[in-house]
């Protein structure tokens, strides 16, 4: 991971991204702490698949809690296939 300031991402900015694409990770520190942080694409998305399945396991964590706390309904087939 690697720090820059904003004036030099700007002066070398086809440089910057080189690198990012690459594999590096940018970390561009601006006034006021409002940094941002340049990642490739396929990082992204790598980061956003993670996030999303950490969302669904958590989801079912819940809903594992959920059926051995008893919160939990038991239908049959047939009970199911009378509301349709």
């Amino acid at each position: 991971m690697i720090a820059v300031k904003s004036m030099s991402v700007r002066a070398n900015f086809k440089e910057w991204c080189r690198k990012v694409f690459n594999g590096e990770t940018i970390i561009v520190s601006r006034p006021k702490n409002e940094n941002v942080v340049m990642v490739s694409e396929k990082k992204y998305n790598e980061l956003l698949k993670a996030k999303k399945n950490a969302e669904y396991l958590a989801m079912l964590d819940k809903s594992s809690a959920e059926a051995k706390a008893g919160g939990f309904i038991v239908k049959s087939l047939e009970e199911l296939e009378e509301y349709e």
